[in-house]
């Protein structure tokens, strides 16, 4: 058993090694942590599917539970950005890269990471038909509504107006990146799917609390 952990602190540092390297924001102890977390979260899953990686369950309920995401939409989409091979798994490199744009990304990754959560289709565009559905699921009713798609209809137009800078009637990665560069508070105009900074906090002092002598 001794021998055992030994040869698996090894294999997690040679594999810390080469990850760290790929993967921005994360240096080499960091980049251990959120693999023995990985590896952690991959035993409470039945080990037919932990040999693949996390699984789409496990996933959301770390958005539900550690970021506070609740929108169903929102959270898949967040797993689909995550899941880069379309496997519908999270490989634990999927899950570092992700984790490094998802906590600590600078604005011009997290434009990118906002653009494929929002681009439901992977046409590489945010259709007007997408951004009513996000709305229409991250937008709280008022009971006292007639017609409250009549609302969300208004908005997308704004939006649209707003983001489509060659006018063709859908936001483009380079529409979005312009006007989320000349108005950063639109980065998550379609739907919370980045963690706010107290969540960032609360995660990375549970990852790294070994590294801060707790």
């Amino acid at each position: 058993m001794q021998r055992m952990s030994a040869m698996n602190r090894k294999l997690i540092q040679n594999l810390a090694e080469t990850l760290c390297k790929q993967v921005k924001h994360f240096n080499k102890t960091e980049t251990e942590c959120l693999i023995r977390l990985f590896n952690g979260l991959l035993g409470e899953q039945a080990e037919r599917r932990a040999a693949h990686g996390l699984d789409r369950v496990r996933f959301r309920n770390i958005l539900h539970n550690t970021f506070g995401m609740t929108d169903d939409m929102m959270m898949d989409n967040v797993f689909r950005a995550f899941d880069k091979d379309n496997d519908t798994y999270i490989s634990v490199k999927e899950w570092v890269e992700g984790l490094s744009v998802f906590l600590r990304g600078t604005l011009d990754e997290k434009i990118k990471f906002c653009f494929d959560v929002y681009n439901l289709h992977g046409d590489g565009y945010i259709s007007r038909e997408e951004m009513l559905q996000m709305l229409k699921d991250s937008l709280i009713r008022q009971p006292t509504e007639e017609d409250p798609d009549e609302g969300i209809k208004d908005i997308v137009e704004i939006a649209l107006k707003k983001m489509d800078y060659d006018h063709d009637g859908k936001v483009s990665y380079s529409d979005f990146e312009k006007t989320v560069k000349d108005e950063n508070l639109l980065l998550e105009a379609f739907g919370n799917c980045l963690p706010d900074a107290k969540s960032t906090l609360a995660f990375e002092q549970h990852a790294f609390q070994e590294l801060h002598g707790h």
